[in-house]
């Protein structure tokens, strides 16, 4: 058995589609979606990954302001730019590129986001609200692991989910997330982590097989029950000399050896990744809805 591929790009360009419709009914309001991305310093991966973002913007007509800040950017100049990005009404959406200089408090500069305008979903407020199951900006990431699996037809209502990583960008929101009353949800979830004593035990039981953990090739075949649903959340950067960079990008799955017992899996790269920026663009449309 092979496994089917699911293509993260693909659907990706279906939801830009549908956002893209959403911002144009705005403007037909006279309103312009805005986006802000902040980043600090110069760390490559993190410089990709706003690029990528801006790009997409462009794409569905969100207006996409651009700060990048050298890394020697005080925590007090960054909150301050923060404030002013709260009052600006031409601001729906403020991203801070994550991970920060380790002199800024990253909790810090998150909290001081207006919830509204929170589109990453980390503010403790939307946090909150997201695990009560009220309205909320939910993270980008979790949104889209549920968004694929939507989409590609597999049953979430009663299914044995398991989330190998318990970080608060992934693993704890999207455990939440699957355990709600809801078309998307109630699930019933196991979350694995660095202590968790016989992983390879809890891994076979799941229906859905979640790796985030950002380790390369960490869920081996043997650790997948046949025909389960693998996402791979993991993006890791491993020495390959015959690449023109120098590395290649895997995920936290050993692709290659699970694609032949699992029954759907998601690749990297082109899988988790371009979705999550897609939930981006529609968490900022619907901020600029909300805000308008």
């Amino acid at each position: 058995m092979t496994a089917q591929i699911i293509d993260g790009r693909r659907l990706a360009q279906q939801v830009k589609a549908r956002v893209k419709a959403d911002v144009e009914q705005l403007q037909a309001r006279g309103l312009t979606a805005g986006l802000a991305v902040i980043l600090v310093g110069q760390d490559p991966a993190s410089v990709s990954y706003v690029t990528a973002k801006q790009k997409a913007c462009q794409e569905v007509g969100i207006r996409s302001l651009d700060h990048r800040l050298p890394s020697s950017t005080t925590q007090q100049d960054l909150l301050g730019l923060i404030t002013e990005l709260n009052r600006d009404r031409l601001v729906h959406g403020i991203l801070v590129q994550l991970p920060l200089p380790g002199h800024i408090d990253q909790q810090a500069v998150i909290e001081a986001i207006e919830p509204n305008k929170d589109v990453d979903g980390f503010h403790p407020i939307n946090v909150g609200r997201m695990v009560l199951g009220q309205d909320a900006m939910l993270p980008c990431t979790p949104r889209a692991i549920i968004e694929i699996l939507t989409c590609s037809g597999v049953q979430i209502d009663g299914a044995d989910v398991v989330i190998v990583g318990r970080s608060n960008i992934v693993g704890k929101p999207l455990a939440n997330m699957l355990l709600q009353r809801s078309k998307a949800g109630n699930a019933t979830v196991t979350v694995c982590h660095s202590r968790t004593k016989d992983l390879a035990h809890h891994t076979r039981q799941a229906d859905v097989l979640i790796a985030a953990v950002g380790n390369p090739m960490t869920i081996t075949a043997d650790m997948v029950k046949p025909g389960a649903v693998v996402i791979d959340v993991g993006v890791n950067r491993i020495p390959d000399p015959s690449c023109k960079a120098g590395y290649r990008l895997v995920g936290d799955v050993d692709f290659d050896a699970v694609k032949d017992v699992a029954g759907m899996i998601t690749p990297v790269p082109g899988g988790v990744g371009p979705m999550t920026i897609a939930m981006l663009l529609a968490n900022t449309v619907q901020a600029a809805a909300m805000q308008g």
